[in-house]
């Protein structure tokens, strides 16, 4: 039996960028630190003092489903190169191939941020 290798898929991009819909299209267990914020009827609360806690529940749910040999998409921002590299670190830990793919999309925001906080993500972009 020939079992293909696991695959973590990294969809960054701006808010808007079209993230959660191409991950929603891709065959993985797909993950965002912004499901952090919704709870259990659904709703949405985003807490910004509790960002930290988001991303680090992320990166474990991500560990999480590889060790159970799930292949998984995350969609973040990413905007900074280093937000990325728990999750490198994950790809060769459980030997999954690892795709990055940058959203450029323009679409309005789910989340609501506002203009002025996707301003400021833009310009200090690393590609």
């Amino acid at each position: 039996m020939n079992k293909q290798p696991l695959r973590l898929t990294l969809l960054r991009g701006l808010p808007g960028s079209g993230k959660s819909t191409l991950a929603a299209t891709l065959d993985a267990v797909h993950l965002e630190a912004d499901m952090f914020f919704v709870d259990k009827q659904g709703t949405y609360n985003y807490r910004a003092e509790d960002i930290g806690l988001a991303h680090q529940w992320c990166q474990q749910q991500t560990e999480q489903q590889l060790a159970l040999g799930n292949n998984v998409v995350v969609a973040n921002t990413f905007v900074k190169q280093w937000e990325m590299q728990a999750y490198r670190d994950l790809a060769l830990k459980y030997q999954a191939i690892l795709d990055v793919r940058c959203c450029k999309g323009r679409f309005p925001n789910i989340h609501g941020v506002s203009d002025l906080v996707i301003e400021k993500m833009r310009n200090s972009w690393e590609d």
